[in-house]
């Protein structure tokens, strides 16, 4: 598919359905409770998530997925026929991702134009902030207007949130 694609992490808290009908490729970060490793919406739901966090001791912690994986996804849109990509990531100040797909953008510069641009934010915000350029770039918005648009929403973007128990804060 020509045009512009979105790329993000599954930070996004979008369900790979809404990715999909969005034409958003999601690349999975991985998520640790103890020793075990699982990947982020393929080996662990929303909902198991959640349950095991409830009933685990120790509070989970994520990695930032492997250059390769969003290499992967920018060789993949290149293939389709993408003329660039805006990849959209969680906060660089919660996680190397963004240094993972700043890494993968250098890799594939010389088949596609990749700008890397980093949310500030995460969850719903990041979210929100996919879907408007998610639905910009399906309008035909060049490179340079979804990016300029990215900016304005990043800007703008807050995200409040609760903590049940208040030990998740430690």
């Amino acid at each position: 598919m020509p045009g512009v694609r979105i790329v993000t992490d599954s930070a996004c808290d979008l369900s790979l359905d809404e990715a999909a009908e969005l034409g958003v490729a999601v690349v999975p970060l991985t998520i640790r409770f103890g020793s075990e490793e699982l990947v982020d919406l393929e080996q662990l739901s929303v909902a198991d998530f959640y349950q095991r966090m409830a009933a685990s001791a120790e509070l989970p912690e994520t990695a930032a997925p492997a250059p390769g994986l969003f290499e992967a996804a920018f060789r993949t849109l290149a293939d389709d026929g993408a003329d660039a990509v805006i990849c959209i990531n969680l906060s660089a100040e919660l996680s190397a991702t963004i240094e993972s797909a700043r890494n993968a953008a250098r890799a594939v510069a010389d088949t596609i134009e990749v700008r890397v641009v980093d949310s500030r934010t995460l969850t719903a915000g990041l979210g929100t902030i996919v879907i408007e350029a998610a639905q910009a770039a399906r309008r035909g918005d060049d490179v340079e207007a979804v990016e300029a648009l990215v900016g304005q929403l990043v800007d703008r973007t807050r995200v409040y949130a609760t903590l049940d128990p208040l030990d998740n804060l430690k």
